[in-house]
């Protein structure tokens, strides 16, 4: 063979290898992933999605925005898309999806959803939150319920009361423990808290279904009726049996009260738990978890989710469909939500790695979607637009700081308000 042989050939086999990996980064989609999840579990839990979108030969490229509860995420993607220049997927859950499919700019999961079965996987309601004009354009990434009572079982046994499962019972130990020198229920009085205790009364007085019309159809008859007006009397009751300490207090710190036996009870969702696991406590021991009164059969849910947006890129719409894969499929349903304190959103996944709330909470997840008596919470953005949960966070945290204001006025003023915000 002659030299000059040689080096065509070597040309030849390089240029091949440099067409080679020239395809091969062609096909490496760059997904970037817009969220708020920076911290303790929530992180830990994007570095396994991250891990396993990957494992599928893609790029993660994170665009993590911390603070606000999303909401400083969200103007940082409002920015980004009026510029023309969204990212890949971002973390956007409730009626929001609505607001940005009404834009035209969400992409279309049907061919991912049909080809996995989610209308199966997920309860309907879920499903619909999900879909827009019938089309999945989200993927949904966990369940936190947030009609949760949490309860020192050593407060209770000092002040010789018994964990409630109906407000009759819950103003008898309220009143036992508040005798016995401790705070009976802790509380930190900021508006979305105020709203958190304030859909779980409405639910325990009122039912599934006049939650519904009240918080999903805000329907006015019902947000000013009998049964509203007994609700708003039992929510500003509860303020009688917190502290001094409550005005602006974070949620966590309360829940270190309940933790460190200075409060017998709090309302809030499951991310609670993590407080409770975090200070090496034992459920069922230490603590308990417990439906708020009056709520045993029904479920408020607040869900996670992303949005995936409308990009011309086949690579880029390929990682998008591996990354709605990935996020609904039993091995990271499992991690994240291990990591994050939540249960699973797929049905019936195997709970043998949780503790006894998940797994209560995963059991009333199932039978709640069977009887329709799963809804959506007002309190975190599931079940109104940002501007009339807003109105109804400023109303009822008013009546509940006002020691003036009736409950009938808390009413009329609150059908008011949320006709305002339409």
């Amino acid at each position: 063979m002659t030299r000059r042989i040689c080096m065509k050939i070597s040309k030849l086999l390089l240029g091949a290898s440099l067409a080679l990996g020239l395809s091969m980064a062609a096909q490496a989609a760059q997904v970037e992933v817009l969220h708020w999840w920076t911290s303790g579990g929530e992180a830990r839990s994007v570095a396994e999605l991250k891990k396993m979108l990957e494992a599928k030969g893609h790029e993660w490229k994170d665009f993590a925005v911390a603070g606000g509860g999303g909401e400083s995420a969200m103007t940082v993607l409002k920015s980004r898309v009026v510029s023309g220049n969204p990212p890949a997927a971002a973390q956007i859950k409730g009626p929001s999806i609505q607001e940005w499919g009404d834009e035209g700019v969400l992409a279309d999961l049907d061919s991912v959803a049909n080809a996995e079965g989610w209308d199966k996987l997920l309860p309907g309601v879920v499903a619909d939150v999900m879909k827009y004009q019938g089309k999945y354009v989200a993927v949904p990434v966990n369940v936190h319920r947030v009609n949760w009572l949490w309860a020192n079982p050593a407060v209770f046994k000092k002040a010789g009361a018994t964990v409630p499962t109906t407000w009759d019972e819950f103003f008898v130990a309220a009143d036992k423990i508040k005798a016995a020198g401790m705070t009976a229920v802790a509380h930190g009085g900021q508006p979305w808290q105020d709203a958190t205790m304030f859909e779980s009364v409405v639910l325990g007085v009122g039912g599934a279904d006049f939650y519904k019309k009240a918080f999903v159809e805000l329907d006015p008859k019902v947000l000013n009726s009998a049964t509203m007006i007994k609700a708003l009397k039992t929510f500003h009751k509860i303020k009688g049996y917190t502290d001094a300490g409550s005005p602006g207090r974070d949620w966590n710190l309360a829940t270190a009260m309940v933790i460190n036996g200075e409060a017998g009870m709090q309302f809030m969702g499951d991310w609670a738990k993590g407080e409770f696991t975090a200070a090496g406590k034992v459920p069922g021991i230490d603590y308990i978890c417990i439906a708020a009164p009056d709520t045993e059969g029904d479920f408020t849910f607040n869900i996670d989710s992303f949005v995936m947006f409308d990009l011309d890129d086949k690579e880029l719409q390929k990682g998008q469909n591996d990354l709605a894969s990935i996020i609904l499929s039993p091995a990271f349903q499992e991690i994240f939500n291990l990591n994050k304190g939540s249960i699973p959103v797929r049905l019936n996944m195997p709970m043998d790695k949780f503790d006894g709330c998940a797994k209560l909470s995963a059991i009333d997840f199932v039978n709640t979607a069977e009887t329709n008596t799963l809804v959506p919470s007002m309190a975190h953005g599931m079940s109104t637009f940002p501007a009339t949960q807003g109105a109804i966070y400023d109303t009822i945290t008013e009546f509940y700081n006002s020691d003036s204001m009736t409950a009938e006025t808390a009413a009329k003023k609150l059908v008011k308000a949320v006709a305002a915000a339409k």
